[in-house]
This record gives C-alpha cells, sequence and structure tokens, in this order.
C-alpha cells in the first residue's frame, strides 16, 4: 500500500506529539515527588495558615469565623509596633555588617595570587560548625561577667565588664554579628563563584588601561554580578525579616523584649501561649508574608531593569 506525502506528513507530526507526550509524562513521574513535598510541606500550610488566620482557634483546631479579629488583636497588641522596628533593625544591622563584606573578600580573594585556597577554606570553616554550636560559643564570649572573652579582652586594659547582649544598645548588632560570622561563608562563595565567572578578556582589557584592583572591582565585576548582588540583597532581607532562633537561643527576648523580632513573636503565640495564641500566630504569619510579598515584588521589578539595561 501506497501513502501519500500528506499522509507521511500527518503520520510524522502523530508520532511526534506521541513522543512529546511520553517525554512530558516521563518528566511528570520525576516531578511527582518534589511535587507531593512542595503541596504537603508548602503549599497546604501556608494556604490553610490563611485561612484558620480567620477563625477563633483553639490550638490546632478552628472554631468559629472570627473575621479580622485575630488581626486586630496583633496589631493593636502593645508590642506590635516595637517588635517591628526590632526587625527593621536586624534587617538594617545585617545589611551593614553582612551584605557588602562578602563581596569585597570575594573580589580580593579572587585577586591573590598565593595561598587562595587556604583562604577560601579558612574563610569557610564557620559554616560547617552546628548553628547552636555556634550561639553557644557566641553567648559565651558576649558573658557579660569576667569570664566572658570579650570582657577577658577588656580586663587585660584595665576596662570594667560590659554587659554586651544585656544591654539592650547592643543586643541586636551582637546578634547580627554572630549572624554574619555564621553566614559569611556560604555567601562569599557565591559571589567568588560569581566573580569567577567574570570573562578574563574583560580583566586584561582593563589591566591594558591601567586600572587598579578597586577600579577594575567597581567597573568590570559590579556589572557583571550586579544580578547576584540584587538577588541576595532581597533574600538576605526576607531571612533575616524571619530572624527566630538566634534572639530565641541567645537572649530569649531580652532585655526587656529589647531583641524580640517578628518571627520569636510569632513562635511565642503558637507555641507558649497554651493554644490560647494560634490564631494570632497565623494572623501575624499573614502580615509577615504580605510584607515580604512587597520586597519580592521589588525584586522582580529591579532585576528587569537590570535585564534590560543589558
Amino acid at each position: 500500500m501506497k501513502f501519500s506525502q500528506v499522509d507521511k506528513n500527518n503520520l510524522g507530526k502523530k508520532m511526534k506529539k506521541r513522543s512529546r507526550l511520553k517525554n512530558d509524562f516521563d518528566a511528570w513521574i520525576l516531578f511527582l515527588p518534589a511535587f507531593i513535598v512542595l503541596y504537603l510541606m508548602i503549599w497546604r500550610p501556608t494556604v490553610m495558615g490563611a485561612v484558620w488566620s480567620f477563625f477563633k482557634m483553639n490550638a490546632y483546631t478552628p472554631g468559629d469565623f472570627c473575621g479580622f479579629d485575630n488581626f486586630r488583636k496583633v496589631i493593636t497588641h502593645t508590642q506590635f509596633l516595637p517588635t517591628l522596628w526590632n526587625t527593621v533593625k536586624y534587617v538594617l544591622w545585617s545589611l551593614v555588617l553582612g551584605y557588602l563584606p562578602p563581596v569585597i573578600i570575594a573580589v580580593i580573594v579572587n585577586e591573590m595570587v598565593h595561598f587562595k585556597n587556604f583562604f577560601r577554606i579558612t574563610i569557610y570553616l564557620p559554616a560547617v560548625i552546628p548553628a547552636i554550636a555556634s550561639m553557644l560559643i557566641w553567648y559565651y564570649i558576649y558573658y557579660p561577667d569576667q569570664s566572658g572573652l570579650l570582657n577577658m579582652l577588656l580586663a587585660k586594659f584595665g576596662m570594667e565588664p560590659f554587659q554586651w547582649l544585656n544591654n539592650p544598645s547592643f543586643t541586636i548588632p551582637g546578634i547580627m554579628i554572630y549572624s554574619t560570622w555564621q553566614g559569611f561563608a556560604g555567601t562569599m562563595l557565591l559571589y567568588y563563584a560569581s566573580v569567577q565567572s567574570v570573562s578574563v578578556e574583560l580583566y586584561e582589557a582593563a589591566l591594558m588601561d591601567g586600572a587598579g584592583v578597586w577600579k577594575r572591582a567597581w567597573h568590570v565585576t559590579r556589572p557583571q554580578i550586579e544580578g547576584i548582588l540584587i538577588l541576595n540583597l532581597v533574600r538576605q532581607i526576607i531571612g533575616v525579616f524571619q530572624i527566630m532562633e538566634q534572639p530565641l537561643a541567645m537572649t530569649g527576648g531580652g532585655p526587656n523584649g529589647a531583641s524580640i523580632s517578628l518571627g520569636y513573636q510569632l513562635y511565642q503565640y503558637g507555641f507558649n501561649s497554651g493554644g490560647k495564641g494560634t490564631g494570632q500566630a497565623m494572623a501575624l504569619s499573614v502580615i509577615m508574608f504580605l510584607i515580604l510579598i512587597v520586597f519580592t515584588c521589588f525584586y522582580f521589578w529591579l532585576n528587569k531593569k537590570v535585564e534590560d539595561r543589558y
């Protein structure tokens, strides 16, 4: 039996379509475990928490619909605005202490000729220490009496012990110094990998024009890694805005609430209220989610501006 050219084309299209469907099916089978994990661990709890924030909660059992009552209780709480300001201070201190230094160190290590591997390994060491162990180490570094490491150094100069984390003015900067030390390594290596991907020809051209280290960093490196700089800026803001473990382990929110963050307050509502604050915890999580959505939209807008520029 002879096939016409039209029949052959139709047969070819059907075979391509069948092959495409098979490839799509295989891809969905591979994606299915990740989809189930995302649904169970992220999407479902997020949606349920948002819905339950409008109900009067009996521990984790929804009761009667109460509208915005949980949100009203959260926002009108006397500690809400101070806690929000504390959270903003965490973010600001994290940007001062931990945003530009990893970039600068990554550029310096990239420019080094000798001992480059030694410095990369040394800088990465804090990242392999368990988080709780690191917190305890820094807790005793900041210990307020003469047995604390920093106070031992002060005693060498004849100075009186400083209260460190017991001082409301130093609590948040002190916690962010630890957090920056803990997360510095991973961020620096990420920037270092980005710097390594910059074309060598651009550096050679800059050298021929007589550009020094800092001019090469500003006019060559910065434009090439601008995308990752913006991404890490927004990621750092979002991550620090949710800070909870550090004030919980190092200060317990003290002294006198000076280190309480929104994340820590959410934890208090959810787990230290005897089940009476579950609704407020969910309402506060929705408020934090809406605030962080603004930063996410800002990232997409800014990233589009950078992409359009190039």
